[in-house]
C-alpha cells in the first residue's frame, strides 16, 4: 500500500550564502515539467530562492530575475525555460485563469516557479514539490519541503542530507 500522505524534508538554512547555494542545487536538479509551490510571508526569501534557482537552470546572467508582483509572470531562458508567477495580487481561480496562468502549472517544456500558491486553490498541482518559508531570524530560514510523489522522494533524499 502506498502512503499518500506527502513526505517531507525540514531543512534550517543559516544565511543568503546557504539559501543561494540551496537553490543553485536544486535548480540543477529540476527537470522540465517541474513546479515548485513557494510558501511564506513577505520578506521570507521566496524571490532570492527563485534567482538561486535560475542560476541552477543556467539562466544567462544578463537576465535578473525579479517577482513578477505586478506582471503577474517572468519567463526567462536557461537549460529549461524557468517561469516565475507571482500569485500576490490574485484572488482565487477566477483570477488564474483569466490571467492565462493555467498553462504554466503544468510546464511541458520548463520549470514552474509559483510564489503565493494558496491562491491557486484547485488549480494547484498535485505533483508539486511545496517549500514553505519559516522565518527565525534576520537571515536564517527553516524550510519544510513536501512532495506528493516518490519521483521527488528519489531526486531529494541525497540532495536534502547534504543541507540537513
Amino acid at each position: 500500500m502506498v502512503d499518500s500522505r506527502p513526505s517531507r524534508y525540514t531543512l534550517i538554512i543559516d544565511g543568503l550564502e546557504t539559501m543561494e547555494a540551496f537553490g543553485r542545487q536544486l535548480g540543477r536538479l529540476l527537470m522540465p515539467g517541474d513546479v515548485l509551490l513557494l510558501y511564506g510571508g513577505l520578506g521570507a526569501g521566496k524571490t532570492t530562492l527563485t534567482q538561486a534557482i535560475g542560476h541552477g537552470l543556467e539562466v544567462p546572467s544578463n537576465y535578473y530575475i525579479s517577482s513578477p508582483s505586478f506582471s503577474l509572470m517572468h519567463e526567462y531562458p536557461g537549460r529549461c525555460p524557468l517561469y516565475h508567477i507571482d500569485c500576490y495580487r490574485l484572488t482565487g481561480e477566477d483570477d488564474i485563469e483569466g490571467a492565462g496562468l493555467i498553462e504554466y502549472l503544468d510546464p511541458l517544456t520548463g520549470v514552474c516557479v509559483v510564489e503565493w500558491p494558496e491562491r491557486l486553490g484547485t488549480l494547484t498541482p498535485a505533483q508539486a514539490l511545496g517549500i514553505t518559508f519559516d522565518i527565525r531570524g534576520e537571515e536564517r530560514r527553516r524550510l519544510l519541503l513536501t512532495f506528493p510523489s516518490v519521483n521527488w522522494s528519489q531526486r531529494l533524499k541525497t540532495f536534502c542530507e547534504h543541507f540537513s
